[in-house]
C-alpha cells in the first residue's frame, strides 16, 4: 500500500510527526490515535480530566510489548527455560530499552507538549520518552491489531535480539550475583533525596554492600538504583 501523506492521509501535521509516522512503518485509519499518543499530559485538556493525553495509549501499550516480545523470545529461544527468557524480556522491555527506542525513531520532536515545558527539555526526558515509545504501541495495537504492533516491535528491537548472546543481566543482577557468589550479604539501597518538579523529578540512590557505598541519580528510584549499582560494580579491581 502507498504511503499517503502525513498521519493516515492528513496533511497538516508537523513535518516531525509525518517522519514519526512513515518510522512506524503503519498508515493509521484513525489518525487520532496517533496525535493522541505524541500528547504528553502537560498538553492535554484538562476539562476531559486529561483523557486525551498518551497515558492510557502507554498503559495499554505496556501489556501488548511485553505479550509480542514473550512471544517473539519463545521463538528465538526454544531451548532456554523460563528464567533466562525473564532476564531477556525484562531488559527489553525495560524504561532504558524504551527510551533508547524513543530515541532512534525520533519521537521527541513530534510530541505535543507546550513550549514552556518544550524549554526546560521535558520531550528529552528518559521517562517521557519511554512512555511515548508504549503508547505509540499501543496506539498502533488499537488502529491495526496485534500484527501491526508486532511489525514495528519486531523492526524496532531487532538489534537487541543477537541469537547467541546469552541472557543480559543488568547492573542490580549482576551486583547481586557477584555478591551471592561470595557469600555476601545482599546490597541496600537507600533514598538520599529527591529534586525537581513533579513532571521531572530527579532521584538521588545510595546502593552499600562489603563496607562499600556508591550514589547515582536518575529520572525514576528504579534508574537510580542500576546507575548506583553500575558505580558500586565499576569500583571493583580488575
Amino acid at each position: 500500500m502507498a504511503r499517503k501523506p502525513g498521519v493516515g492521509g492528513a496533511t497538516d501535521d508537523p513535518p516531525a510527526v509525518a517522519a514519526l509516522a512513515a518510522r512506524l512503518g503503519h498508515d493509521f485509519a484513525d489518525p487520532a490515535l496517533l496525535r493522541q499518543a505524541l500528547t504528553h499530559r502537560s498538553a492535554a485538556d484538562a476539562s476531559r480530566q486529561q483523557l486525551d493525553s498518551n497515558e492510557r495509549l502507554e498503559f495499554l501499550g505496556d501489556r501488548v510489548l511485553g505479550l509480542i516480545m514473550a512471544e517473539w523470545l519463545s521463538e528465538r529461544f526454544p531451548q532456554e527455560r523460563e528464567g533466562a527468557l525473564g532476564k531477556r524480556l525484562s531488559l527489553l522491555v525495560c524504561a532504558e530499552t524504551l527510551t533508547e527506542v524513543g530515541e532512534r525513531i525520533g519521537l521527541g520532536s513530534a510530541l505535543r507538549i507546550p513550549p514552556a515545558e518544550g524549554r526546560t527539555g521535558l520531550r528529552n526526558r528518559a521517562t517521557v520518552l519511554a512512555d511515548g515509545t508504549e503508547a505509540l504501541i499501543g496506539a498502533l495495537y488499537v488502529d491495526g491489531g496485534l500484527d501491526a504492533a508486532r511489525r514495528f516491535i519486531r523492526a524496532a528491537w531487532a538489534d537487541a535480539l543477537a541469537p547467541d548472546a546469552p541472557p543480559p543481566l543488568n547492573a542490580k543482577s549482576r551486583l547481586q550475583e557477584y555478591l551471592l557468589g561470595r557469600g555476601k550479604p545482599l546490597p541496600a539501597y537507600t533514598l538520599v533525596s529527591t529534586a525537581g518538579p513533579a513532571h521531572a523529578p530527579v532521584f538521588v540512590m545510595r546502593v552499600e554492600a562489603e563496607g562499600r557505598a556508591a550514589e547515582a541519580l536518575g529520572e525514576t528510584r528504579r534508574a537510580s538504583e542500576q546507575a548506583a549499582a553500575e558505580a558500586w560494580l565499576a569500583g571493583i579491581a580488575p
